[in-house]
């Protein structure tokens, strides 16, 4: 078996687990791309990585190599993995490039691949023949409770992992993809036929935004209050949040619908959230009636807290922090998005429009976010469907 070298960029937790995980395998050399001082002396001090399972086992790696320069974790590449926010990954593109090989195929990847990604990666990757950009619907894994360097805590892991590639790709490089992902993942790696199926998969801009929304916006119970200790984002989320997730996800619905009718796209496989995370984590849910008992009683995820920092002026208690991926990534890059497609084809999206406007007033304006690279004509250019 051929050695394949992995370039994991990204030092966060779906980062880690990945890392872990694929130094399990054989002949599989890994390397991570990260700032993170903290996970780059640990691997100098020889310090293991370990993942923490499920039933309690544990998975210990040394990775090949852990550093802050961008040459030396890429350039030898045959397949990136970009694991950063999706706020991170202009800038992550931007350095990869110059030390990118241009004599193999460099499989240019990002999990989760939402947010535009080929788009992104498209345009920060002009005339690069020998680079083939993907993506994957959802993490493999949820992971959580990260020490960096050190451990990552597993939580439930996918039934199927749904990949696309850019519509520019060839079915040679398809191929040639879903080989090496199925040898890093195992049989479960299902090929999509389009790129939007990943885009508009409903997931974390809205599941993440809805919760929150639900929790301190205008009508939810802690509006302009304390939390008097961390609380999960799932086991805890309130109705309110529920209901709102349950109408944007139809909506988010309807654009799927829309898009599909007007280019001629087979988005079928875009489903339902709710079917969409019955289908992923299956019995580990306790009670799949409604949106709200799903969230409230999957096992998977137990245990995952949401992003809150201690209140300001030596008050008790924390708020929903305002810098966390949750509006980052999930709104700046996430909604904004979502909107501006519904825009594009005249469709209304009344409670996405709500979530978004209140939640970049709570961020305090954006900074950037997925129009700086969506491209301006879509859906009218010929590649734009990617």
């Amino acid at each position: 078996m051929n050695l394949l070298k992995v370039a994991i960029c990204g030092g966060g937790r779906t980062g880690h687990l990945n890392a872990i995980l694929f130094k399990q395998l054989p002949n599989v050399q890994v390397s991570m791309h990260t700032h993170n001082q903290e996970v780059i002396e640990h691997h100098v001090r020889h310090t293991p990585m370990q993942a923490l399972l499920p039933d309690g086992s544990t998975l210990s790696a040394r990775l090949d190599r852990v550093t802050s320069d961008t040459k030396a974790a890429v350039e030898d590449a045959d397949i990136v993995i970009i694991t950063v926010p999706a706020h991170a990954r202009p800038q992550t593109l931007k350095d990869i490039a110059p030390h990118l090989t241009t004599s193999k195929p460099v499989f240019i990847g990002a999990i989760p691949g939402f947010c535009g990604f080929d788009w992104l990666a498209e345009a920060t990757l002009p005339d690069r023949p020998n680079v083939v950009i993907w993506g994957m619907k959802d993490v493999p894994h949820t992971a959580f409770e990260l020490t960096p360097g050190r451990s990552i805590k597993m939580g439930g892991g996918k039934s199927q992992l749904y990949v696309a590639t850019h519509a520019r790709e060839p079915q040679t490089a398809r191929r040639q993809l879903e080989k090496i992902l199925t040898r890093l993942y195992g049989p479960c790696v299902t090929m999509l036929d389009h790129f939007l199926e990943i885009t508009l998969t409903p997931g974390n801009p809205i599941m993440h935004s809805s919760v929150i929304y639900g929790l301190i916006g205008p009508y939810g119970q802690w509006h302009r209050k304390i939390f008097p200790q961390r609380m999960c984002w799932w086991t805890e989320c309130p109705e309110l949040g529920a209901y709102f997730l349950e109408r944007m996800d139809q909506e988010s619905q309807e654009l799927c619908a829309v898009i599909s009718q007007r280019l001629g796209i087979d988005l079928s496989s875009v489903k339902s959230l709710k079917q969409e995370i019955v289908e992923a984590y299956g019995e580990q849910i306790r009670d799949p009636s409604s949106m709200l008992s799903i969230l409230r009683t999957n096992q998977a995820y137990n245990d995952i807290l949401a992003p809150m920092v201690p209140a300001a002026d030596n008050r008790a208690g924390y708020v929903i922090e305002r810098e966390s991926r949750a509006f980052n990534e999930d709104v700046a890059y996430g909604l904004v998005l979502l909107v501006e497609m519904a825009k594009r084809f005249d469709l209304k999206v009344p409670y996405i429009e709500e979530v978004l406007q209140w939640s970049v007033a709570y961020m305090e304006g954006l900074r950037d976010s997925a129009l700086d690279y969506f491209p301006r004509q879509w859906p009218h250019t010929t590649s734009a469907a990617a």
